[in-house]
């Protein structure tokens, strides 16, 4: 071996750097521990549509049907509008009135408590309601949220009609909501059945009885009624009085009142009919009509297994259902993550490829090897800190790693070409490793801090939009922190147990060294090909 020739006494060793190179088969068994770890994270990671954001706005909706918009606002709206003007962290109100229907959306400040703030709207609702008109319904209390949003729809049709395809619907509406990932599934579409009682007002007169006889008899006669329990020596029973009606029709026979003895039933002053409640919705696919149902995910679950369970509980129901049904999903948002995960997967390996392709040239097939190790090495180290973090393999996720994917291999670069010319020079590999990574250490680290800093401000970008993207600048922040480390760690112990010059004959790998690699080959490709 030739004598070196380098000056090397101005240029500092770094410390994380030669004690790697110093402990390096604790540094490969750390190295294969990062890779199954990195490995089973990736596995594991739940992968959604969107982030996981919290929106502080909340919506108050209510129903009165039949009203005009002008009504609509002097009866529901402002009475909505004045109490939730009071609820402290409030921004802004945005209200909507239509026929029928009041909207009232309260924004608050990104700081809130929305937990807080939701029961706040409730209390202020709950005080509201007293001023409302008596025959509009329930107000309906919402939160925001992405996760709310529908993963895929499943439409039915068929050649038959609306309501047997509507039962249909609700058949495989049970069969889905019993996914455990499924947090409900909300049907469209269909005919609804309903009990249409036609009042007579003549009749109302004739037999002296108001409307409002009516309603309660009704009501009061379709009512289970819990009645205790009775002790009867050692057994306790409970006591139920069941007055839920079960024939539609039997509330004809209902007694309203009663005028000298004589009892009024509700078919003496109504026509009582079993038809269909008129349609507020259609659905239709390819010119047919259909029943649509929306899969809603729980929150934090993976929406690739979630869609495969889905479909996979459609094909179990479908040899049930008649002869002519047509199934089609729509909608199916697992789709754009699985491409954005297959880009994932094949830019690393191309990218691996195209790396070791390049260098061939300049550094040799083992050394052009040592370089794009850094690539998925720094990818599952990314996959795991991301995991051990909560983040979820959203959208804004994987853009940001296949973003990141270009930077990852220049650190790695560096370190390998550099530690490569001091060998020519003559220095042991070991030697070489620490020498060449300390000189280097400091531009490396400096290039990478400035890359982190251009995109450091986004994290503190305010409000909504700000929450969604701050998932851009921490995942690359963490991936490239995570190439840093690679380069400065992992890559110095490889170069120094197996890097070699061209024509340089080849020693035997020691049996440790051998198996670590081989595992980690194994651990890095075989997901990959089985996905």
């Amino acid at each position: 071996m030739t004598t070196p020739t380098r000056n090397t006494d101005k240029f500092k060793e770094l410390a994380v750097t030669s004690w790697a190179v110093n402990h390096g088969t604790s540094v490969l068994i750390l190295f294969f521990i990062i890779t199954l770890a990195g490995v089973m994270a990736y596995q594991t990671i739940p992968k959604e549509s969107f982030p996981e954001i919290e929106i502080p706005m909340i919506a108050v909706n209510t129903i009165y049907s039949g009203v005009s918009p002008k009504d609509i606002e002097s009866l529901v709206t402002r009475v909505i509008e004045q109490e939730l003007n009071t609820v402290p962290d409030l921004k802004q109100l945005t209200s909507t009135s239509v026929e029928g229907y009041s909207s009232v959306v309260a924004e608050f400040t990104t700081a809130v408590n929305m937990d807080e703030a939701l029961q706040r709207v409730r209390e202020k609702v709950g005080l509201a309601k007293p001023d409302l008109p008596a025959d509009a319904e329930e107000p309906g209390i919402y939160e925001f949220d992405f996760q709310e949003v529908p993963i895929l729809q499943v439409n039915l049709s068929g050649k038959y009609g609306l309501v047997r395809l509507k039962e249909i619907g609700e058949d495989l509406e049970d069969l889905l909501e019993q996914i455990p990932t499924v947090l409900r599934v909300d049907l469209r579409g269909g005919r609804e059945r309903e009990v249409k009682v036609d009042v007579s007002l003549s009749r109302l007169q004739y037999y002296g009885v108001s409307l409002e006889d009516l309603v309660d008899a009704v009501r009061d006669e379709n009512v289970n009624i819990p009645g205790g329990s009775i002790d009867v020596g050692e057994m306790k029973f409970l006591v139920r009085v069941d007055g839920e009606l079960h024939d539609p029709l039997s509330i004809r026979d209902i007694v309203v009142d009663t005028r000298d003895g004589r009892p009024i039933y509700v078919r003496d002053i109504a026509e009582v009919d079993f038809g269909f409640a008129e349609r507020d919705s259609y659905a239709r696919l390819d010119g047919r009509a259909v029943v649509t149902l929306d899969v809603v995910k729980r929150s934090g679950e993976n929406i690739i297994e979630t869609a495969d369970a889905v479909r996979a509980a459609v094909d179990e129901m479908q040899p049930l259902f008649p002869p002519t049904t047509v199934v089609k999903i729509t909608s199916d948002m697992s789709q754009d993550i699985r491409m954005m995960v297959s880009s994932l997967e094949n830019n690393i390996i191309s990218g691996l490829l195209l790396i070791i392709a390049v260098l061939l040239f300049f550094l040799g097939v083992r050394n052009s090897v040592l370089v794009g190790i850094a690539i998925p090495t720094s990818m599952l180290l990314s996959f795991l800190v991301l995991s051990v973090l909560g983040v979820t393999m959203n959208m804004v996720v994987l853009f940001s790693l296949i973003l990141a994917l270009g930077m990852l291999v220049d650190n790695a670069i560096v370190v390998v070409e550099n530690t490569y010319r001091y060998v020519e020079e003559g220095w042991d590999r070991a030697e070489a490793a620490r020498k060449a990574t300390g000189e280097v250490a400091v531009p490396v680290i400096a290039a990478t801090l400035t890359t982190l800093a251009a995109f450091g401000p986004m994290l503190f970008w305010p409000g909504i939009v700000g929450e969604f993207m701050s998932y851009l600048p921490m995942t690359l922040i963490i991936t490239l922190s995570s190439s840093l480390f690679v380069a400065l760690v992992i890559v110095p112990v490889l170069c120094a147990r197996y890097l070699r010059l061209d024509g340089e004959k080849a020693k035997p790998m020691p049996r440790l060294g051998r198996w670590i690699l081989l595992l980690v080959g194994v651990v890095i490709l075989l997901p990959m090909f089985l996905s």
